[in-house]
């Protein structure tokens, strides 16, 4: 029988005085200068906080410490609002509540969109809510237009430039699900990589073929050699992927098997003495086959 799910926060959400919250970390001229920032205290003031601030519990003196949602807290104090949405924790995750916080991703954010403007919603709204401007919301409502399902499948949970998808409109379906594939085995979504595949591929696999191809910066002799580069690139990378599996599991039989060798004192002894190299090489097996150690 399964062991039953602890829920680590309360479950009512609570407005907590201001001044009881004590923050982590100072808010900085860099970070309250920052987009993230802006769009967050734009969010705030035009349709209030969504996502409530993770407290600790009370101490003696009242005051909660502030384990995740400072932006928040900075932009609630800059309206002049006395309280604050709070859920509290049960757990101290002071320094690990950031790594379970699910940012959201290109393409949800289009989701998000697509479903508030098909409901009514006016984009100006949309805009400053998210403190972008208005063309940027209509031009992110179609954000998928033209990328292959397949492509949109890998990327959907991804933190993908948005740049990315108008350089994958340039090529073909089959070509965005190999970019999108490469991108996230590299688990480099940047535009800048985005226009380097472009750039190594092959004039037929764009959407245009008959239009030559240029990306800025590249000259067509540097796109030839990069297109040669990457076939070869993807030859390798295709052969690996089709034994890694068996090659891990051998390696993690063959590091059990080593791993017992080792720990009878007798043998290792005795490789100790007269091939000291040898047992070096041991301990580093059992080592590269532990899956602890290779996550």
């Amino acid at each position: 029988m399964s062991e039953a799910i602890r829920i680590s926060f309360e479950q009512k959400v609570l407005d907590l005085p201001v001044e009881s919250l004590l923050p982590l970390r100072p808010m900085t001229a860099r970070i309250t200068g920052s987009r993230k920032y802006a769009r967050i205290a734009t969010s705030i003031k035009k349709i209030g906080v969504i996502e409530p601030l993770a407290v600790t519990k009370a101490d003696s003196s009242g005051r909660h410490l502030l384990l995740d949602g400072h932006l928040r807290l900075h932009a609630i104090m800059e309206e002049g609002k006395a309280t604050a949405p709070c859920i509290i924790a049960d757990d101290d995750e002071a320094f690990t509540y950031n790594k379970r916080v699910n940012r959201l991703a290109t393409v949800q954010e289009h989701y998000m969109i697509q479903r508030a403007l098909d409901r009514g919603v006016p984009a100006s709204m949309i805009a400053a809510a998210l403190g972008i401007d208005a063309k940027l919301v209509q031009r992110r409502s179609k954000l998928l237009d033209g990328i292959a399902p397949e492509a949109v499948d890998i990327l959907k949970d991804r933190p993908v430039n948005p740049q990315v998808f108008d350089t994958l409109r340039r090529m073909k379906p089959e070509r965005q699900f190999a970019t999108a594939e490469l991108m996230a085995s590299m688990n480099n979504f940047t535009a800048t990589y985005a226009k380097a595949i472009l750039a190594a591929t092959r004039q037929e696999d764009l959407a245009r073929p008959e239009r030559p191809k240029r990306v800025k910066g590249v000259t067509p002799e540097q796109m030839a050699r990069m297109e040669r580069e990457l076939e070869s690139l993807n030859k390798d990378f295709r052969a690996v992927e089709a034994t890694f599996g068996d090659d891990v599991l051998h390696l993690v039989l063959a590091s059990r098997y080593v791993e017992r060798l080792i720990a009878n004192d007798a043998i290792s002894a005795y490789v100790q003495d007269k091939h000291p190299e040898i047992l070096a090489e041991f301990h580093n097996i059992v080592a590269a086959g532990t899956l602890d150690a290779a996550t």
